[in-house]
């Protein structure tokens, strides 16, 4: 398979529609530096019923424009959001934004990322 680029990646976030999809993909996006044009590095968070996928391409052209070719090169894995902080990891007193609650009663039925 040979070595991982070392290329900022291009990002994808895929359906984060609320305004906790929106807080939550803002994270995302600044977990990476901005990336050069010609970069052929892509990371894919696609959420799907508040599970975040995580998958990492390559892509390279053949032939005509419109001719790509995609490889999956990365790990492959699935988040759920948990918990978010306001302030940095390090500060043991940060205040909570926002927590999942997986003991009431309608958490189970309700989307709160997307759709």
């Amino acid at each position: 398979m040979g070595t991982m680029p070392e290329a900022h990646p291009h990002l994808i976030l895929n359906n984060f529609k609320s305004k906790l999809g929106d807080r939550t993909a803002n994270i995302l996006k600044h977990l990476f530096p901005m990336p050069k044009p010609d970069t052929k590095r892509i990371i894919t968070f696609a959420n799907q019923s508040d599970y975040i996928s995580f998958r990492h391409h390559i892509y390279e052209k053949h032939g005509g424009p419109k001719s790509l070719e995609l490889k999956e090169i990365g790990p492959r894995f699935e988040m759920r959001l948990y918990q978010i902080k306001l302030g940095t990891v390090d500060q043991t007193e940060a205040q909570n934004e926002w927590v999942l609650k997986p003991y009431m009663n309608t958490t189970k039925k309700r989307k709160f990322i997307g759709d």
